[in-house]
């Protein structure tokens, strides 16, 4: 038996740990070794910021850094080849356009949604009060974001810079110009369909292995903010902190439970019992990006067609930003405001809502929103060096902003193909959350989806 195999061998069926010569070590299930991965992370920090214990603080940054790093390789080839074959599976789906169109429709309906309760938190609770900050203690960021910059920079200069520079929106074009020349092209592209799945599935089965370091890295990474920032440092931002994490729980416990209820009229609870894995991913992890064949792979246990999980996933991967384009930067940019004592209209907030729905690519689906929020700020008039202010408590941040963002990523396909009456309700009814090796496994038993098929998935009129 396989190492994969028997790692995906359900707890129940593993041997109990014991003395004997035939004895395993019990398989401890991910989620549980992604909170043993929080508690000792929380734990070196302090101790490491406590003791001032240099050599540990240097571990753990280098620990996250290589965590993030592995993330990151993957990033720009797996973005590039997964759109390029989401948009060829559409030929397999009766409708595609309409498909596509009621994405994005919803898409931009949950942003909205999302922004309009960032805004409404933001004003009740003011964030920027009593926080002690001045204007003083805010700095450019290194990277900035324009609606000029955003509109002009879609198209690149050349095929090699994207790649180098990590532009995912740029990535997003190109493989979008590919995939669209591929149908033309029809059986004549077939072979570079079918190498384009293959280096797909090698990108993600690799990515499957950093994935499985999750553990690993988020005590990297939990533990170096907690030893770098402190608890005083958290404190001033307490009142933002906690507007952040309340609202993206609005949003991922509220919001997104309703529309399933009452749009797709399904079970919310069985579909958190399905997303799961890739939820908590996203949270340690802090990349859409990264999480995304673990998000496609539940995506299609809770029912939703292959053929349109691989276009709606990956696509919202890359645009589909609740948490870090909708909550985050709505109450980022009263923060902000308050603290350099800048007056906000009711124009302004009709503008914080309009860069969240349309400017949301501009994320990348990346750890950080920070290209995000300068567009928003520079949208606004606001000084970007706000920014500054927001660097030091971000990855704090940024965990329940990506698990939320991941879960958008799942919604919207689920109330789609619930709404086109393609949804396999009975295999999302019967969805688990089974362990991420598991969900590997099911990722190597699936058909290339490069192969011909004159199999269609209907979609109703």
């Amino acid at each position: 038996m396989s190492a994969n195999s028997a790692s995906a061998a359900p707890e129940a069926e593993q041997p109990s740990t014991g003395s004997g010569p035939g004895s395993r070590i019990p398989n401890v299930p991910f989620w549980a070794q992604i909170v043993a991965g929080l508690v000792l992370g929380v734990l070196l920090g302090w101790l490491a910021r406590s003791q001032d214990v240099s050599w540990l603080v240097t571990t753990l940054d280098k620990i996250g850094s290589i965590f993030v790093q592995l993330l990151k390789l993957a990033v720009a080839p797996l973005v590039f080849f997964a759109i390029l074959v989401s948009i060829t599976n559409l030929r397999k789906v009766n409708n595609a356009a309409r498909l596509a169109t009621r994405t994005l429709l919803w898409f931009m309906i949950t942003s909205l949604i999302a922004v309009a309760i960032g805004l409404t938190i933001g004003l009740l609770t003011d964030p920027g009060a009593g926080t002690g900050l001045t204007p003083k203690d805010g700095q450019l960021p290194e990277n900035r974001g324009s609606w000029i910059d955003f509109l002009t920079g879609i198209v690149p200069t050349n095929v090699i810079t994207p790649f180098t520079e990590l532009n995912v929106l740029q990535i997003v074009f190109m493989a979008a110009v590919a995939g669209i020349a591929a149908l033309k092209l029809g059986d004549r592209a077939q072979p570079i369909l079918t190498l384009s799945q293959s280096i797909l599935e090698l990108l993600q089965k690799a990515l499957w292995w950093v994935i499985r370091l999750a553990p690993i890295g988020t005590v990297g990474l939990i533990g170096y903010a907690i030893a770098d920032y402190g608890w005083d440092l958290i404190s001033k931002y307490a009142t933002f902190t906690a507007d952040v994490y309340i609202g993206c729980a609005l949003v991922l416990f509220g919001v997104y439970p309703l529309l399933l209820a009452t749009v797709a009229k399904v079970n919310p609870v069985q579909f958190f019992k399905g997303a799961w894995p890739a939820i908590q991913l996203a949270f340690v992890s802090r990349s859409s990006v990264g999480t995304m064949p673990v998000t496609q792979r539940v995506t299609e246990r809770l029912g939703v067609p292959k053929e349109y999980t691989s276009f709606a996933v990956p696509f919202g991967a890359t645009t589909k930003m609740d948490g870090c384009a909708a909550i985050y930067p709505a109450l980022a940019a009263i923060f902000i405001a308050q603290i350099f004592d800048v007056q906000l209209g009711i124009g302004d907030y009709i503008l914080i809502a309009f860069v969240s729905v349309i400017g949301s690519a501009a994320t990348a689906g990346l750890t950080g929103a920070t290209v995000m929020l300068t567009l928003t700020l520079s949208t606004l008039g606001l000084p970007l060096e706000g920014v500054g202010l927001l660097m030091a408590i971000d990855p704090i941040l940024d965990m329940i902003r990506t698990a939320t963002n991941v879960a958008g990523q799942a919604v919207v396909p689920v109330i789609v193909a619930a709404r086109e009456n393609i949804l396999d309700r009975d295999r999302y009814d019967s969805a688990s959350a089974s362990p991420i090796d598991s969900l590997d496994e099911e990722a190597v038993e699936t058909v290339p989806a490069a192969e011909p098929s004159d199999r269609k998935v209907p979609v109703t009129a």
